[in-house]
């Protein structure tokens, strides 16, 4: 039985050992969206340093119905679409741990400015190869919040996934020219700490985080809600809060390790003050072997960012013979979605059907939410539900 997609954007042979990661989308002002990824695995185009490091752009002009390839982008990875001030742009890093790079399109996505030096896009130079700093990101949102524009990023230093990662957060100014590395701001730095893992942990030596996505509450304050890599635990979040303007991001091991579904995968937070509730897109992982499973893609919402309720099932496995087959086999992971009307619109890094495992991605898919706000009418406590409690 097919999957719910509304269309396939790029599919890749899996003989090619060349993967398709890092989905961001976007509507642009005139009403066309425009889709991203880049390419990792062991065939993937690499730069001179050995790193993947090229993105591509795709656009469409029927509501995703179809897709047409627009450029190609070396020196672009993991990186976040977002338009601003008529213009689109991609944020993200130069290469697979190497520098944070943003560019600027005013065609619509054709043509993109190249991020030389400081006066043109390169924010955060990095070191060479794995030498630090090491900058890290996903295609997390760009947040726009009392005036300025907050993305969140890592520098993995010392270089060593996961333990190594530092959460940072930069910002810039909305009015500010955003290719000025002059005009952006960066925090403070704040590295995982190992002793400050909650008893459940484990003890072990295998913890730390990633990919934070930054959200704003209702009452103003600021967050930096972090993917935590908590084995044997799999649904745990870190929330780090955003101070100064962005100058400053701190930590209280004590009160901000959370239970989030599908903690330990890649989501997307955002809030909706039509109806005054966050939203997620995340993967549905459950308790019991296989510890990973990104094979159920589900629709979450939240009053506090901490007490969670699962609406819906939006992807989820059809083919496999087994539970374990599937788990090892399918992923719909990387969700990129917005807010679109009363719809929601997502973009979905998707292993499936011939993929060689659930990590090495085979295809990007594109699909719909229809008049998403009325799942409020129906769902469950995802905390309280037996199959998604949380992981002890």
């Amino acid at each position: 039985m097919p999957l719910p997609w509304i269309s396939e954007v790029k599919y890749q042979d899996p003989a090619t050992q060349i993967y398709l990661g890092s989905p961001s989308l976007v509507r642009l002002d005139g009403g066309e969206l425009l889709a991203a990824h880049d390419y990792f695995g062991p065939n993937s185009p690499r730069n001179c340093e050995g790193e993947e490091h090229l993105t591509s752009i795709y656009r469409s002009r029927d509501d995703g119905g179809t897709w047409q390839r627009l450029a190609d982008i070396e020196g672009a990875f993991w990186s976040t679409l977002f338009v601003h001030r008529g213009a689109v742009y991609l944020l993200g890093t130069s290469a697979q741990h190497g520098s944070v790079v943003i560019r600027r399109s005013t065609d619509g996505g054709s043509i993109w400015t190249d991020p030389a030096d400081e006066e043109s896009g390169l924010l955060l130079r990095g070191g060479r190869y794995h030498d630090p700093p090491n900058y890290h990101c996903a295609p997390t949102p760009v947040m726009s919040h009392e005036g300025r524009l907050y993305r969140a990023c890592e520098n993995n230093d010392p270089f060593d996934w996961p333990r190594g990662f530092r959460a940072i957060v930069i910002s810039a100014e909305e009015d500010a020219d955003l290719l000025r590395t002059s005009n952006w701001r960066k925090t403070n730095e704040v590295p995982y700490d190992q002793e400050a893992d909650p008893p459940e942990f484990g003890g072990g030596e295998g913890c730390g985080w990633l990919e934070g996505n930054v959200v704003a509450e209702a009452g103003g304050s600021l967050y930096n809600i972090m993917r935590v890599q908590s084995s044997p635990v799999v649904n745990k979040a870190a929330i780090l809060r955003v101070e100064d303007e962005g100058r400053m991001l701190s930590f209280d091991a004590r009160n901000s390790f959370v239970d989030l579904p599908g903690g330990m995968s890649k989501f997307t937070i955002r809030f909706d003050p039509r109806g005054d509730r966050y939203w997620m897109l995340s993967n549905d992982m459950r308790s019991g072997p296989p510890r990973v499973h990104r094979n159920r893609l589900s629709l979450f919402s939240s009053v506090d960012l901490r007490a969670w309720t699962r609406h819906t099932v939006l992807l989820e496995d059809r083919l496999e013979a087994t539970p374990e087959d599937s788990a090892q086999n399918t992923g719909f992971q990387y969700v990129d979605w917005h807010f679109d009307g009363d719809d929601i619109i997502y973009l979905v890094r998707t292993a499936y059907d011939g993929a060689h495992n659930y990590h090495d991605s085979n295809r990007i898919t594109f699909g719909r939410v229809e008049r998403f706000r009325r799942a409020t009418e129906q769902g469950c406590a995802w905390s309280q539900c037996e199959e998604h409690r949380p992981q002890q």
